[in-house]
């Protein structure tokens, strides 16, 4: 049996990357997904693939940014399937912020987007799954942030520690209702923003610090949401899974030295 059969499952930021990676491995297993995306392009080229395999997926294009927008979508996928089993925030905004240099606007970007859309997609669908007395509240954060830091990403790296604290604090209130809340914190995975961001003999060093001695792919990403989202994991709560290959357990970068 699939593990997310006739599972109504939202994906934020699923046109491409890790938000791709989750929903074709969710479909597989048998949900259907809801690609929220703000491209409509890439959200119907994800869409249609996940079809052409024998899947179950519809569109909705959005900025998640827009609480409008955000509201409608759950409203209308409790008028079309009458219930919301998953929802997976996974989109993000991605920028250089150095300390010395503050860019308001892209702050305020970066912060609604990571981080202020998920706290308005669980106001919106909490309601929901509480009649349905079950649900799951899925979200990528990173290990930049939480567990290390990277030059140039404060703003980022705030959105995501912010992320994980609103991950324990909603866990918490949600428990006796039967609503687990948790994240997967990424390292490196290989997406086409990280091959346009680093080049192909960038991301061979980066790969030599990596105890499993190479980049992640958006399905490994996947696989530790479908976890979290199917009936293995009701005790599961307030937690976040690191998926990184090992890149943050080396206490020194001199371990890898020949």
């Amino acid at each position: 049996m699939p593990r997310l059969g006739q599972k109504i499952a939202i994906i934020t930021g699923s046109g491409q990357g890790i938000g791709e990676g989750i929903a074709r491995v969710f479909a597989r297993e048998g949900a259907h997904v809801i690609v929220a995306t703000r491209t409509e392009g890439s959200g119907r080229r994800v869409t249609d693939a996940i079809m052409a395999t024998g899947g179950s997926a519809q569109l909705c294009c959005l900025d998640v940014s827009d609480d409008a927008g955000v509201a409608n979508l759950v409203a209308d996928t409790i008028a079309e399937h009458g219930k919301i089993d998953i929802m997976v925030h996974n989109a993000a905004q991605f920028g250089d912020a150095p300390v010395d240099a503050f860019d308001g606007d892209l702050y305020d970007r970066m912060m609604n987007t990571n981080l202020r859309a998920a706290m308005t997609l669980s106001h919106a669908v909490v309601p929901h799954m509480k009649s349905q007395g079950q649900g799951r509240l899925l979200f990528t954060s990173s290990v930049t942030g939480p567990r290390v830091a990277m030059p140039g990403l404060s703003y980022y790296a705030a959105s995501k520690g912010g992320l994980n604290g609103f991950i324990r604090t909603a866990a918490m209130e949600l428990a006796p209702h039967h609503i687990t809340v948790n994240g997967v914190e990424p390292g490196f995975i290989m997406t086409a923003a990280m091959e346009r961001l680093i080049d192909r003999t960038g991301q061979e060093k980066m790969a030599r610090y990596i105890p499993a001695g190479k980049f992640g792919t958006p399905e490994d990403i996947g696989h530790a949401m479908l976890y979290l989202a199917s009936d293995e994991a009701p005790y599961v709560t307030g937690q976040t899974i690191v998926v990184d290959g090992g890149s943050t357990l080396p206490e020194t970068p001199v371990f890898f030295e020949e």
